[in-house]
């Protein structure tokens, strides 16, 4: 199994960077796990919504070039489907089952996500109504992704 995290924007903070590592390398036990990180376009303060769709648009298009044509993508969007733990971990086993060994999943920048991208997606996700920061968001994303390993292992982790 292959688990690409494509990410907008470069994650700075220490404390995050480390709970990333941390939680990439109990992942590599269960799959091989690539992060990539893209550049966020500069948004000009008070954009216009053409001005906001082309930055989309660009950050979009990097997006695409990133994404296997056989790869199952979920992206995490506010208007996607909630999943409890057991649920999340047994989507993954049924993408496998499926024949996908390769699971891409896409944050997007502070505008979003392209519907280009949106419309490329297998599934897309909500971790709820909540908003978080992106780069947060990595973080809770590979524990997660890690969980879900975890539970079908039956791991007493997830208790």
């Amino acid at each position: 199994m292959n688990i690409k995290l494509i990410t907008v924007g470069k994650l700075k903070e220490d404390y995050l960077k480390a709970g990333i590592a941390e939680y990439t390398k109990r992942l590599s036990r269960f799959a091989k796990t690539e992060i990539i990180e893209l550049a966020d376009e500069k948004t000009p303060d008070k954009a216009s919504e053409a001005q906001n769709q082309q930055i989309l648009a660009k950050e979009g298009a990097r997006i695409q070039e990133k994404i296997g044509a056989r790869d199952y993508v979920i992206l995490l969007a506010i208007e996607g489907k909630q999943l409890a733990s057991e649920a999340f971990a047994q989507k993954l086993a049924t993408v496998a089952l499926d024949g996908y060994s390769d699971i891409t999943f896409i944050i997007g920048g502070s505008l979003g996500l392209d519907p280009a991208v949106k419309q490329r997606a297998n599934m897309k996700m909500s971790f709820g109504l909540l908003t978080l920061p992106h780069q947060l968001m990595r973080l809770v994303l590979v524990e997660q992704v890690y969980r879900a390993f975890m539970i079908q292992q039956g791991s007493p982790y997830h208790k």
